[in-house]
């Protein structure tokens, strides 16, 4: 299977299996549309009128040349892999503590309803925090390297406890084999130097949560009282990232409906100094009037190769910064049981309520038919655990078809269940926007390894 397209100029052909990204000419890019249902000769009498003969027969034979390389229409080696991924014994590498059901501010599209997650607001217990790390090291076998991201709600609420947290896993893991490393979420609305000086000593990562533009954020992140937070936060961000030396933390940003124009908060918060950027479409009930819609992806697909040139063109500026959806790694990237499963919700990866009750992920959070067990008993409902174990691109009838399976693995299992009622048919809109971003990602690369061959 292959993909192709154009884009900024260049026509790209991407060798789904493999990966191997080809630039072309566009005599090629035109012969592979006939090249595996038509002979060299009906493809000659189909683009003559384009092409001469002999360009024609050059191009075919070029295309021969890469198939019998084994760089392109290569074959599927993965699916032989998926019954070895659903027979491996179950083990949890990371999770995702609650830290805090509870929030200071009330953004209009939490789909935790400001923290709550269908619940009570409650604040989880030093208590359960050290039975949630005595748990993640049992579940997790032999793995040494262990995650767990601190989130809410706002997590900053309950600090005192994610230091204590912290402290203990610090003070067991060696006895036990194991790394922790750890991640904070954070609106920044509590955050100040003491605070600072803690993450960037105790977290590997920092997530700071802004949207861009001052009016884009204070309409959908407001406080209680319904003031905006944009002048509050910006200052302490900017000083934590460089505090970090502009690693190891990134700025995550959400754009709706009410921001088609998405693109202009990226570049927004780049010229505030940040250099790794996040801004993620919203997902949300379709009634809601910042849901994204079918009739508005035209218009974001543009966006996206807008901001993809407008990246190559700052860079070459000398003004860099990473754009978080269109990171791609075309040499290595993810290892084959990623590439088929995505993030490992309800199997590697789980996260832990206030009271210590374990869900799939932070999404399905609040919904009693996603409970799987707790800090105490463990995964007892492991009927759950093998419906997330089935769910990788093979199993998944939209999926298997295609090119953009081995990059965004199926998508989000949380939007599947949320938009279809079931784990295994994807979030349409979401595929289509991931396509675009994967496009984009590697006409990026495409025209950063030209520049490098030029230099």
């Amino acid at each position: 299977m292959i993909h192709k397209y154009s884009m900024n100029g260049l026509f790209i052909v991407l060798d789904v299996n493999s990966g191997a990204v080809h630039i072309v000419d566009e005599i090629v890019y035109d012969v592979l549309d006939y090249y595996k249902e038509l002979s060299v000769e009906e493809i000659v009498s189909r683009l003559n009128n384009k092409y001469s003969e002999d360009k024609l027969k050059e191009a075919y034979n070029e295309i021969a040349e890469l198939e019998k390389e084994k760089l392109i229409y290569t074959e599927d080696i993965y699916k032989e892999v998926v019954p070895l991924i659903e027979k491996r014994d179950p083990v949890v590498k990371a999770l995702c503590l609650h830290i805090a059901h509870d929030c200071n501010l009330k953004c209009k599209y939490c789909f935790a309803e400001e923290g709550e997650y269908h619940g009570k607001r409650e604040l989880m217990s030093l208590e359960v925090g050290k039975k949630a790390i005595d748990f993640l090291i049992k579940a997790s076998g032999k793995r040494k390297n262990l995650e767990v991201d601190f989130f809410g709600g706002e997590p900053l609420m309950n600090f005192e406890v994610v230091k204590g947290i912290v402290e203990y896993a610090r003070s067991i893991e060696k006895e036990n084999g194991k790394n922790f490393r750890f991640t904070i979420t954070t609106n920044g609305i509590l955050l100040n130097d003491e605070i600072m000086d803690y993450i960037n000593e105790n977290m590997h990562n920092v997530v700071l949560s802004i949207d861009g533009r001052k009016e884009v954020h204070d309409r959908m992140r407001p406080r209680a009282g319904g003031q905006g937070s944009y002048d509050n936060i910006v200052p302490k961000f900017q000083k934590l990232a460089e505090s970090r030396n502009q690693t190891d933390y990134y700025v995550r940003g959400t754009f709706t409906r009410h921001n088609l124009d998405f693109g202009k908060d990226v570049l927004h918060l780049a010229d505030l100094g940040f250099k790794q950027i996040s801004v993620e479409p919203v997902v949300a009930d379709p009634s809601e009037d910042y849901a994204i819609q079918e009739e508005d992806l035209a218009g974001i697909f543009k966006e996206y190769e807008q901001l993809a040139k407008d990246i190559i063109e700052r860079r070459k500026n000398g003004q860099w910064f990473n754009f978080f959806h269109f990171m791609i790694d075309l040499t290595g990237g993810p290892c084959v049981t990623k590439r088929l499963v995505g993030c490992g919700s309800g199997t590697e990866y789980l996260a832990v309520t206030p009271t210590g009750d374990l869900y799939p992920c932070h999404q399905f959070v609040g919904q009693e038919q996603f409970k799987m067990g707790t800090v105490d008993t463990g995964v007892v409902n492991t009927n759950i655990r093998k419906d997330f174990e089935q769910c990788n691109v093979y199993n998944k009838p939209v999926c298997q078809n295609c090119w953009a399976k081995f990059y965004c693995s199926g998508g989000c299992v949380a939007n599947s269940y949320n938009s279809h009622g079931d784990l295994i048919t994807p979030y349409e809109i979401g595929c289509e926007m991931q396509k675009k971003r994967i496009e984009c990602a590697i006409m990026i690369k495409a025209v950063e390894a030209k520049d490098e061959l030029n230099d």
